[in-house]
């Protein structure tokens, strides 16, 4: 594949190159575009996995000409301090850059960009394939669906693909989950419905199934019989920062636990799948959400915690309290922190707690799964020094530094019988190099080949809603009347550890 002029040199593909096409992204000015998709459209293109029959149409209010949309695209990679870039290769990507602002409430702009789609598609042979990225407020969702089928711009026809790539939050709760599910399947497909998760871009999620699955020695030990429970924890050092008038109406629980968390829990708990195409995989993970155990409203309150930050100091800065932040209430009852035990009612899991954390302005930004096996028998060493069997744990790291680890006890040297903790430690960047990634690259780079597999199904959407709208309920109907619970810097409110000792259990002490 050539880039660039004709003067550039060939280079082989690392792998499959995407399919022709244009990705229109709603949304074009805001951050997202910004820091996450231009960047890893580059990144893909670096790594020769992008068709050269490729071009992107921004489209947002802010009005722009197609060359200073190019030039505002080039000053914010500049400013993101990705390194140095390749100006043939730059040069190529910014070349296929083109701009269209509209209201996306407005049907004439439709009709405008249905004109933009013709002409960019003679320019640069995309064979009239089209990926829309949503990357909108969420109450623009089905508006702008409704739009693309007056308009026709979702009409699959003469061999061409049109797919939608939704943003989170999809809904509020489960009825307004299925009520958006219902608007837009009434435009597209299934098939065509791409509802995106971030977390899914990460080299150790997609890792899961390869490190279960494709490994004979953990396969047979991943079930009640072996393991003891298992812990999740999605950590953020930071606060809200410029999201306060949205995450007041979020929260932590409809923020992080229906979609990146249950994804987490869903690729953790599956059973095998008979094959890696998309739907086979999704199947397992619907199974594993409609196998949670219900928590009745008397229980909500006994295995659920809710918090919210207080100050504190992060680090070594002095941080304000959540009701002190930007667009925040200063009577605000919005939790910043959620802590649940879950049980997954099948044969493989059956009274094996899964203990979900989640929360701002925690001490240190850090994703991990950590699986604690069942405690050895003592018998072997009750005359010695041993005084206690550590149980072995295996640690899966999302982020920030993605690895897996294994803590398992030795014998120290010398002559008594001690023991001491190692930990077995494998990171992607050691081993494999650290390649430039803002975990949206393997995510796009599926829908423009139609893998569906990292997305959402509506059956997902709706089974992770169903698992948290009795806590909502609970929640709502008894605001939390000792807010703040927790100071900025610490794991969280007192009730948290409470939940984990009440079984005789503790927390992880995770670092970043």
């Amino acid at each position: 594949m050539v880039f660039g002029d004709e003067k550039s040199k060939v280079i082989e593909p690392l792998g499959r190159i995407s399919n022709p096409c244009i990705m229109v992204i709603f949304g074009a000015s805001g951050d997202l575009a910004k820091r996450k998709l231009i960047p890893a459209l580059y990144n893909l293109a670096r790594e020769r996995l992008l068709s050269r029959e490729f071009a992107v149409v921004g489209f947002a209010r802010r009005k722009m000409s197609h060359e200073e949309f190019r030039e505002k695209i080039s000053q914010d990679m500049k400013e993101l301090g990705m390194g140095e870039l390749d100006p043939d290769l730059w040069n190529w990507l910014v070349q296929r850059l083109y701009y269209l602002p509209g209201d996306v409430q407005d049907p004439n702009a439709y009709q405008q960009l249905q004109n933009l789609l013709t002409d960019v598609d003679k320019k640069h042979g995309t064979q009239g394939n089209y990926l829309y990225y949503l990357a909108t407020d969420p109450e623009f969702f089905s508006r702008i669906i409704r739009q693309f089928g007056s308009a026709g711009l979702v009409r699959e026809e003469n061999g061409h693909w049109r797919r939608v790539i939704i943003e989170k939050p999809f809904g509020r709760d489960l009825d307004s989950a299925r009520a958006l599910n219902q608007e837009i399947r009434e435009v597209l497909n299934e098939s065509q419905i791409y509802r995106i998760d971030h977390y899914l871009g990460k080299e150790t999620v997609q890792n899961i199934l390869v490190f279960r699955f494709a490994n004979g020695i953990f396969e047979p030990i991943w079930n009640r019989r072996y393991i003891d429970h298992v812990q999740i924890t999605v950590a953020e050092s930071i606060g809200v920062g410029q999201r306060g008038g949205y995450y007041d109406n979020a929260g932590a629980l409809r923020d992080m636990v229906p979609n990146h968390i249950f994804q987490l829990l869903t690729l953790t708990a599956m059973e095998p799948p008979i094959s890696f195409e998309a739907n086979a995989v999704r199947d397992e993970q619907v199974k594993i959400l409609r196998a949670i155990q219900y928590i009745s409203p008397e229980e909500v309150l006994r295995y659920t915690v809710r918090g919210q930050y207080g100050e504190g100091i992060v680090g070594e800065q002095r941080t304000p309290a959540y009701r002190s932040e930007q667009n925040v209430s200063p009577n605000s009852y919005t939790e910043t922190f959620v802590a649940l035990k879950l049980y997954i009612d099948n044969w493989r899991w059956a009274n094996v707690p899964f203990y979900l954390r989640t929360g701002k302005r925690l001490p240190c930004r850090v994703t991990e799964i950590a699986i604690q096996f069942k405690s050895a028998p003592f018998v072997l060493f009750r005359k010695t020094a041993v005084e206690h069997l550590k149980p072995n744990l295996l640690v899966l790291y999302i982020q920030p530094n993605e690895g897996i680890s294994l803590n398992f006890g030795a014998k120290i040297p010398g002559p008594i019988v001690r023991m001491g903790a190692v930990d077995m430690e494998f990171r992607y960047a050691d081993y494999f190099g650290s390649t430039p990634s803002t975990g949206h690259e393997r995510l796009l780079y599926d829908c423009m080949l139609g893998d569906a597999t990292l997305f959402q199904r509506a059956d997902m959407v709706e089974a992770g809603w169903s698992v948290v709208s009795t806590i909502q309920d609970v929640w709502k109907a008894l605001p939390y009347r000792k807010f703040p619970n927790y100071a900025a810097g610490t794991w969280g409110p007192q009730e948290a550890d409470d939940l984990m000792a009440r079984d005789g259990r503790e927390w992880r002490k995770c670092t970043s």
